[in-house]
């Protein structure tokens, strides 16, 4: 308000006006309580009835001086005494709104039932939905950019239909539907990706664009026939997003001077590792942001093409036309490239034209799915790519995971660190440690995590890292060598950032261990 800190000011107000200041995160909202009240009138009000003592009802206002407010919601309280206090409008709003929302989707579900004239489990496989399931699938995927999630489940059960968001890498229930919705949510989503919504036995992927709160998304979609119908997951990219700069990435000071070092050089191979959602994409795209040079054809090839970046030339892979990686690779070279990135190295043809395209002059960017770093040198010697080529080819390899970030307004020190945790970390850890943790609050939906940062190890190949590469070396002996160079591991990164705060000791334990 105005530069004005809002608690400072609420707090004052209250005193002035002999009312309580409340916290909503802090306390335990009777949603029984709100639901025996009309959401329009609370949503006017900017009101939200909190919770009943004896027979004094406290309800948190916006604008606890509002006299037509007052009097509006008190007459909901027949024999009882109204307590006024007041709170944070934005938190308010946000409860109400998610109560707005459970609202809707209970009505559209009960909409979608009214049209379904048979009251059969199954849609009829026709395009002329009822406006209830377009309504439906738009707040599922308002719902899901909301929260911030990356990808949205959609599962028929035995008995329900249930949708779930992947947020901060958690999977998330967000709404319990009927079973009968299930079947006109498929086909509205196949529809929406140009797939067969008569074919349920067998999996198919698509896609679709929606502009969604002003902003353009895709939706890659997967479904998948299970035991009770089928599962949807619709991985979410944000099409406007604006790309991450390599510095805001979270790489610590040591990592990020030699990750940049690497990418930085003219020729040869930089691998990022790590499993599925560890961020590696993101990384790659900062990667490119920061070498990209007007003197430079720089060429991607990817599946999908996740984020439009200007100046360089992005090729999208299509198995539908037989434009694999490896055929897409092979006319890339022809295009005279200086540096060249790879979505993903997914077989040994690929990983061989992106190791001869490194050794002949190219800077080549590109994703493995390993544990670590040092694994990545196992995993393309399983391949079947020779020592010699790969001494001489490869710069560096990051292995990186995402960590969930503590909630910042519900952040509180851990006073009981598990005795097992610390004597696994020992060697990291200073005398005294002092570890955090979130409590769990409304910001972040009671989970104490609020966003992911990275924790990462660079190895970056040196001399002696690539005569003990091209003679066979042993991944134990390897890694002996990298820590005799300042080797940092990701557990130990991880480490770092929760002693500074940032993350849990059980949340890096959960990811790097």
């Amino acid at each position: 308000i105005g530069g004005i800190d809002t608690t400072r000011l609420l707090k004052r107000i209250a005193t002035n006006l002999d009312i309580e200041y409340i916290e909503i995160n802090d306390i335990d909202i009777d949603y029984k309580l709100v639901e025996r009240l009309p959401l329009k009138q609370l949503l006017r009000y900017n009101a939200l009835p909190l919770f009943v003592q004896d027979s004094t009802v406290t309800v948190a206002f916006a604008n606890p001086s509002d006299y037509e407010a007052k009097g509006a919601i008190e007459r909901f309280f027949h024999g009882k005494i109204m307590q006024v206090a007041v709170a944070k409008p934005k938190m308010i709003q946000k409860e109400l709104l998610k109560l707005k929302t459970n609202e809707d989707v209970g009505e559209f579900s009960e909409d979608i039932k009214h049209d379904l004239t048979d009251g059969a489990v199954e849609v009829a496989d026709d395009s002329k939905e009822s406006p209830a399931v377009l309504k439906l699938i738009e707040t599922i995927l308002k719902t899901a950019i909301d929260s911030k999630a990356s990808d949205i489940h959609i599962e028929a059960t035995e008995h329900n239909c249930i949708v779930r968001y992947r947020v901060d890498g958690m999977l998330q229930e967000y709404f319990k539907l009927e079973k009968i919705i299930f079947g006109p949510l498929a086909s509205r989503t196949k529809l929406l990706s140009n797939l067969d919504i008569a074919e349920k036995r067998k999996p198919q992927d698509g896609r679709f664009t929606q502009i969604v709160n002003g902003s353009v998304y895709d939706f890659r979609v997967s479904t998948l026939p299970t035991l009770f119908g089928e599962s949807i997951v619709m991985r979410i990219l944000d099409k406007s997003k604006a790309l991450v700069k390599l510095e805001d990435a979270g790489m610590n000071a040591e990592a990020y001077k030699k990750f940049t070092k690497g990418i930085k050089s003219p020729y040869g191979i930089m691998l990022v590792t790590g499993p599925t959602g560890s961020g590696k994409t993101t990384t790659l795209y900062g990667a490119l942001n920061a070498i990209i040079d007007v003197k430079d054809k720089i060429i991607t090839v990817e599946d999908p093409v996740e984020y439009q970046m200007s100046g360089i030339q992005q090729v999208q892979v299509s198995a539908n036309t037989g434009l694999t990686f490896a055929a897409a690779l092979r006319s890339i070279l022809r295009q005279d490239p200086d540096k060249i990135m790879i979505g993903e190295i997914r077989d040994q043809e690929t990983l061989r034209i992106a190791i001869e395209a490194a050794l002949t002059g190219h800077l080549v960017l590109s994703t493995l799915h390993t544990n670590d770093a040092i694994s990545a040198i196992n995993r393309m010697q399983d391949m079947g790519i020779e020592d010699y080529l790969l001494a001489g080819a490869v710069i560096g390899i990051q292995g990186q995971r995402l960590v969930r970030k503590i909630c910042d307004v519900c952040k509180e020190e851990e006073k009981q660190v598990n005795p097992e945790s610390l004597k696994e970390l020992a060697k990291y850890l200073p005398a005294n440690p002092k570890f955090y943790k979130g409590k769990g609050c409304a910001v972040c939906n009671n989970s104490g995590y609020t966003g992911r940062e990275m924790i990462s190890e660079v190895l970056l190949i040196s001399e002696e890292l690539s005569t003990m590469i091209a003679n066979g070396a042993s991944k134990e002996k390897m890694r002996e060598q990298a820590f005799k160079e300042g080797f940092v591991t990701m557990l130990q990164d991880g480490v770092n950032k929760a002693l500074a705060g940032k993350t849990s000791i059980e949340e890096v334990l959960r990811v790097a261990r």
